[in-house]
């Protein structure tokens, strides 16, 4: 049985990152904007779930068909996820470094164009990889005649291979499945290996920063380090749902033809972490919020309650004073 709850939480934690991004006019925002993508792809992702686990349930009609082709969409907004999670590592690098240098209001052109290219990519390189599957699966009828009780699962990679191995198609069916599966251990290892590597550069440039400023412009001290932490959540929350799926597709690749029962364990994790990756960035993106907020409440709180400033401390706080508006904006964004 498939939790249609944990879908349910997937389709509104997502769906509220959306409405928060649109209601609020923060789908330009650079902070936003790349996890209002992310976003998206997880909404999608956990449709293709819950049209699945209704099929899941009805045993009436002949699903084949069906269900093959919402594996192949199924995947290809998994690959989506991998490369949007990686653009907003890309973001968040891109932001923490131009709030570092002082140039928030300086955005240039090619940083600009470099942003739209890569959500462009994002979504047409999925798209990309899943037409030749979507295609040529169809059209050599590899869907087959599977009786796999898990076939209409998303991302069940074992019911791809259905074809007769006596009929001439078996050859390029299997080619379709191995090619499918290699592109998405590939598309993973690719996406992580590069979240890893901009997660360790936005990690010295935070400590770098945090080192050699000190604690007294505290604004700039408190962003810094709600990104820091920010910095290691979003990654968690990718690997902690993405890894059933990539174990489970591994495994399969090594052992195609297994038995389904020893694999009932990593069929029951991934349906409980596939789709949980919108509901835990939402809780991610509340979080940063709110902690956001507090700092900036706590900060205005402590320059009420100072004493009077010397006249020589005045220009010096006054500088200060206008980095920290230039670092964080009136309207705070996450991170």
């Amino acid at each position: 049985m498939i939790p249609l709850w944990i879908v349910c939480m997937g389709i509104l934690g997502s769906g509220s990152i959306i409405g928060y991004a649109v209601f609020q006019n923060a789908v330009k925002s650079p902070e936003v904007r790349p996890l209002f993508y992310l976003s998206l792809s997880d909404l999608f992702l956990a449709i293709c779930w819950l049209i699945g686990a209704v099929m899941y349930r009805k045993s009436s009609f002949n699903k084949n068909i069906a269900c093959y082709n919402l594996q192949i969409l199924g995947q290809m907004f998994y690959l989506s996820t991998f490369l949007y999670t990686l653009n907003y590592m890309w973001q968040l690098f891109c932001n923490v470094r131009t709030k570092v240098e002082g140039d928030t209001k300086k955005i240039s052109d090619s940083k600009c164009h470099i942003r739209r290219a890569l959500t462009v990519l994002s979504s047409l390189v999925p798209v990309l990889l899943s037409v030749p599957v979507l295609c040529f699966g169809n059209s050599y009828e590899c869907y087959g005649n599977s009786t796999h009780p898990h076939s209409c699962l998303v991302l069940n990679v074992g019911s791809q291979i259905t074809a007769d191995q006596s009929t001439n198609n078996s050859t390029a069916c299997t080619v379709i499945y191995y090619y499918s599966a290699v592109v998405f251990l590939s598309m993973f290892l690719l996406s992580a290996a590069l979240i890893l590597i901009l997660m360790g550069s936005t990690y010295i440039l935070c400590s770098r920063y945090l080192t050699t400023r000190g604690p007294f412009v505290f604004q700039q001290w408190a962003a810094i380090s709600v990104a820091k932490q920010n910095l290691f959540l979003i990654p968690f929350i990718f690997f902690l749902c993405c890894m059933p799926a990539v174990t489970l597709t591994a495994v399969k690749l090594h052992k195609p033809y297994v038995e389904y029962e020893v694999f009932t364990i990593l069929y029951f994790i991934l349906a409980l972490t596939a789709v949980s990756q919108g509901f835990f960035n939402c809780l991610a993106h509340g979080w940063t919020q709110r902690m956001l907020r507090y700092l900036k409440q706590t900060t205005c709180r402590d320059v009420d309650t100072q004493t009077p400033l010397l006249r020589s401390q005045k220009k010096c706080y006054a500088s200060v004073h206008v980095s920290t508006d230039a670092i964080l904006p009136q309207k705070v964004s996450a991170l």
